[in-house]
């Protein structure tokens, strides 16, 4: 099973509408195809960025109803302790932590949208960086 850490921009998209390759990976990850990895900074973004009230607006929940979902995202979730900071790699230091919770959990790919922002990190540390429609043709449920 493929190990992938999620960018919050797929997180957001996946919540944003039910037919996009966002929300199709984060159902793989949620019938178990992937295993996603998050650190608790990273999981603490999901939960903030998703809690925005651009971001509710945008995909129509109820922070409580935000707070249901992180519960059950939180339980599919492998959580992933930070042993080593790997600071400065990226041009955007908000991206950091997704890059250190995949070099850190020993994750085979960072899913994002961003491709551009990851792609020499993930070469340095051999870790795939995917879109997560790269994803969807590479996995086979």
């Amino acid at each position: 099973m493929q190990r992938i850490v999620l960018d919050t921009s797929v997180v957001v998209a996946g919540l944003r509408t039910r037919s996009g390759a966002g929300n199709a990976v984060m159902r793989l990850v949620a019938n178990r195809y992937l295993v996603a990895l998050a650190t608790p900074p990273l999981f603490l973004e999901y939960e903030e960025v998703l809690k925005r009230a651009e971001q509710r607006l945008a995909h129509g929940l109820m922070p409580e109803e935000v707070d249901e979902f992180l519960g059950e995202f939180a339980a599919l979730i492998e959580p992933v302790e930070l042993h080593f900071r790997w600071r400065p790699q990226l041009r955007d230091p908000g991206d950091e932590m997704v890059l250190e919770a995949a070099i850190n959990g020993g994750a085979d790919a960072v899913v994002t949208y961003n491709t551009g922002d990851f792609a020499a990190a993930g070469e340095r540390f051999g870790i795939a960086v995917l879109r997560p429609g790269e994803v969807l043709r590479r996995v086979k449920p």
